[in-house]
Protein backbone atom coordinates (compact mmCIF):
# COMPACT_ATOMS: atom_id res chain seq x y z
CA UNK A 1 0.00 0.00 0.00
CA UNK A 2 0.97 3.39 -0.65
CA UNK A 3 0.38 6.54 1.85
CA UNK A 4 0.20 10.69 0.84
CA UNK A 5 1.16 12.98 4.01
CA UNK A 6 -1.48 14.65 4.85
CA UNK A 7 -1.37 18.41 4.24
CA UNK A 8 -0.59 20.24 7.72
CA UNK A 9 0.43 23.80 8.62
CA UNK A 10 3.22 24.11 10.97
CA UNK A 11 5.18 26.68 12.25
CA UNK A 12 9.00 26.53 12.69
CA UNK A 13 12.41 29.11 13.02
CA UNK A 14 15.42 27.78 11.46
CA UNK A 15 17.94 28.09 14.29
CA UNK A 16 21.13 29.87 13.36
CA UNK A 17 23.29 29.70 16.39
CA UNK A 18 22.28 33.30 17.55
CA UNK A 19 18.71 33.15 17.81
CA UNK A 20 18.30 31.67 21.21
CA UNK A 21 15.89 33.97 22.52
CA UNK A 22 13.73 33.76 19.72
CA UNK A 23 13.51 30.10 20.23
CA UNK A 24 12.98 30.30 23.74
CA UNK A 25 10.24 32.40 23.22
CA UNK A 26 8.81 30.03 20.52
CA UNK A 27 9.20 27.06 22.63
CA UNK A 28 9.13 28.09 26.14
CA UNK A 29 10.95 25.90 28.71
CA UNK A 30 11.34 22.44 26.29
CA UNK A 31 14.17 23.93 25.13
CA UNK A 32 18.06 24.53 26.92
CA UNK A 33 20.74 25.57 25.51
CA UNK A 34 23.80 23.43 26.14
CA UNK A 35 26.76 25.28 27.34
CA UNK A 36 29.68 26.64 24.97
CA UNK A 37 31.84 25.03 27.89
CA UNK A 38 30.71 21.90 26.97
CA UNK A 39 30.43 21.86 23.51
CA UNK A 40 32.84 23.54 20.22
CA UNK A 41 29.43 24.60 18.76
CA UNK A 42 25.97 25.92 19.56
CA UNK A 43 23.91 23.07 20.51
CA UNK A 44 20.63 23.44 21.47
CA UNK A 45 18.30 20.21 23.41
CA UNK A 46 14.65 20.24 22.93
CA UNK A 47 12.92 18.09 25.27
CA UNK A 48 10.31 16.62 23.10
CA UNK A 49 7.65 13.26 23.73
CA UNK A 50 10.54 10.57 22.46
CA UNK A 51 12.68 12.54 24.95
CA UNK A 52 15.57 14.78 24.34
CA UNK A 53 16.50 15.77 21.02
CA UNK A 54 19.48 17.91 20.07
CA UNK A 55 19.29 20.60 17.29
CA UNK A 56 22.57 22.20 15.55
CA UNK A 57 23.01 25.37 14.05
CA UNK A 58 20.86 24.90 10.26
CA UNK A 59 18.36 23.00 11.83
CA UNK A 60 14.71 24.15 12.04
CA UNK A 61 12.53 23.54 15.42
CA UNK A 62 9.10 23.18 14.58
CA UNK A 63 5.98 23.24 16.72
CA UNK A 64 3.63 20.34 15.47
CA UNK A 65 -0.17 20.34 14.98
CA UNK A 66 -0.74 19.00 19.02
CA UNK A 67 2.04 21.92 19.96
CA UNK A 68 4.78 20.05 20.69
CA UNK A 69 8.49 20.93 19.45
CA UNK A 70 11.00 18.88 17.42
CA UNK A 71 14.02 19.58 15.42
CA UNK A 72 14.26 18.90 11.92
CA UNK A 73 17.24 18.95 9.44
CA UNK A 74 17.31 21.15 7.05
CA UNK A 75 17.58 18.72 3.76
CA UNK A 76 14.34 16.71 5.75
CA UNK A 77 12.84 20.38 6.28
CA UNK A 78 13.33 21.20 2.78
CA UNK A 79 11.66 17.97 0.99
CA UNK A 80 9.41 18.18 3.40
CA UNK A 81 7.63 22.03 3.84
CA UNK A 82 7.07 24.82 1.24
CA UNK A 83 6.36 28.38 2.85
CA UNK A 84 2.32 29.49 2.62
CA UNK A 85 1.23 32.68 2.31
Amino acid sequence: MKYRKRPVVIEAIQFNGRNHDELLAFCGDVLRRIPMSLTPVPLLEIETREGAMRASVGDWIIRGVKGEFYPCKPDIFAATYEPVG
